[in-house]
């Protein structure tokens, strides 16, 4: 069984700073991730790029170390996926960041989706019909 997690804005801003009154919570989700890892299963933390510019996700920054460390996927905006979100946004009404979300979910190959969220009802949302976990931080 292979598994997806997901992260929405909120989550990287908090990866990204100890402050961050949800750090803790994103990072146990993150750790989770790691230890199923180790026992071989498959899973997969990613990032949608819309996401990334939206938290302001700059891997070449020294600020971002720590959430560049933690083997979290870029998930690109090309074509087929730029077609899906902006069926989605327009759908929808949500922001381009949800709808790349939304484009990666549909696309998904995984059996299992995770979405660390603070707005699980725009996750709801972008996934249509697709069964999903909302991990809510």
């Amino acid at each position: 069984m292979s598994q997806l997690v997901i992260l929405d804005n909120e989550a990287v801003q908090a990866l990204a700073d100890p402050a961050h009154r949800k750090h803790r919570q994103v990072v146990s989700h993150v750790q989770v991730v790691a230890s199923r890892k180790r026992r071989a299963a498959p899973i997969q933390v990613v990032v949608p790029t819309a996401v990334r510019v939206e938290a302001g996700w700059d891997r070449t920054s020294p600020a971002w170390a720590f959430p560049n460390r933690l083997r979290i996927a870029d998930v690109p905006l090309g074509a087929a996926l730029a077609s899906a979100a902006a069926a989605t946004h327009g759908r929808t009404g949500v922001s381009v960041a949800d709808a790349h979300i939304g484009a990666v979910i549909l696309s998904a190959s995984a059996d299992k989706i995770t979405v660390v969220t603070s707005d699980p009802g725009d996750m709801r949302l972008v996934a249509g019909d697709r069964a999903i976990v909302i991990a809510r931080i």
